[in-house]
C-alpha cells in the first residue's frame, strides 16, 4: 500500500466536497455521535470515591482500551474557525491533524492565512513565530495512554461542575489536566501548560472508529504571550492506522 505523503496533506484543503479518506458507511450516519450498537464495551462506573488511578482507567477504556493505546496512527480532516487575539470575528479554515506514534502534524489553510506545525519526535517546528507545540510524547491523550507505565503519576483535582479532575505527570514534571464526565467516561476536557502557554481542549461530539472514541467536535484555547487564540474544530473525516510517510513530519 502506498504511504500517504505530503500531497495528500495539500489535496486535503482542496477537496471539502469528496475527501481522500472515506468514512466506514456506519461512522457517517452517526452525525457526530456514536453508532447505536457501539462495540467500545462500557467502562466501570464511576463514583464519588473513584480514585485518580480508577477515573484515568475508565477514561482508557472509554476511549477503546486496549485498541485506543494501540492505535498507530490517525488523520482528522474538516473546517475550523478561527479566532486571532483580541478579534471577535472568525476566520473559516480548513485543517487536518495526521499523527504518526509520538509524531503531530496540524495543518491550517484559510487562503491567505496558513498555519502549519509540526513534532517529528525530537522537536518542534511552527510558521507562527513564538508559537511552539507541545511534544506530543509528553501530554495529551498519550500521556492518558501511559497512565499506568512506569514514570508516571495520576494525582487528583478538585470537580470542575460535573466533570472529575485528574493530573497525569510524567518523571521530568510535564503535566496533562484531564476533566472526565462521570457518567460515561469520556474525557471532555484537558489542559496543558507548556512554555509559557496554556493549550486548553474543550470535546463535546464523538465519533466511533474502528472501536476507538475520536472527538468530532471540539474546541482549543491557547493562551500566552500574544493573547488569547481560539479554534472551533469540526471533523468531516476521521482515518485510523493507515500507513503515513515519514516526509509528512519532515521540518524544513
Amino acid at each position: 500500500m502506498k504511504k500517504y505523503s505530503l500531497n495528500l496533506i495539500a489535496l486535503l484543503f482542496i477537496t471539502s466536497a469528496s475527501l481522500a479518506f472515506a468514512q466506514k458507511p456506519d461512522a457517517a450516519k452517526t452525525n457526530g455521535n456514536l453508532p447505536a450498537e457501539s462495540i467500545i464495551p462500557a467502562p466501570p462506573a464511576i463514583t464519588p470515591n473513584s480514585t485518580p488511578l480508577e477515573l484515568a482507567r475508565a477514561a482508557v477504556l472509554a476511549l477503546g482500551g486496549d485498541k485506543f493505546k494501540n492505535v498507530k496512527s490517525t488523520m482528522l480532516v474538516g473546517d475550523v474557525n478561527v479566532y486571532m487575539a483580541g478579534s471577535a470575528q472568525s476566520m473559516p479554515a480548513k485543517f487536518a491533524i495526521v499523527t504518526v506514534g509520538d509524531k503531530l502534524r496540524i495543518d491550517i489553510n484559510a487562503g491567505m492565512y496558513k498555519l502549519k506545525e509540526v513534532f517529528d519526535g525530537r522537536q518542534s517546528f511552527s510558521s507562527m513565530p513564538g508559537w511552539e507545540l507541545p511534544p506530543a510524547n509528553k501530554f495529551g491523550l498519550q500521556v492518558l495512554a501511559k497512565y499506568d507505565q512506569p514514570g508516571y503519576m495520576v494525582s487528583a483535582l478538585p470537580d470542575k461542575k460535573k466533570l472529575r479532575g485528574i493530573r497525569i505527570a510524567d518523571s521530568d514534571g510535564n503535566t496533562t489536566d484531564f476533566y472526565i464526565d462521570p457518567a460515561n467516561g469520556r474525557v471532555m476536557q484537558y489542559i496543558i501548560p507548556y512554555n509559557g502557554y496554556t493549550f486548553g481542549t474543550e470535546n463535546s461530539k464523538f465519533i466511533e472508529v474502528e472501536g476507538v472514541l475520536v472527538a468530532s467536535s471540539f474546541s482549543q484555547r491557547v493562551d500566552g504571550k500574544m493573547g488569547a487564540v481560539f479554534l472551533e474544530y469540526k471533523v468531516k473525516d476521521a482515518k485510523l492506522n493507515q500507513p503515513i510517510g515519514d516526509d509528512v513530519f519532515t521540518i524544513e
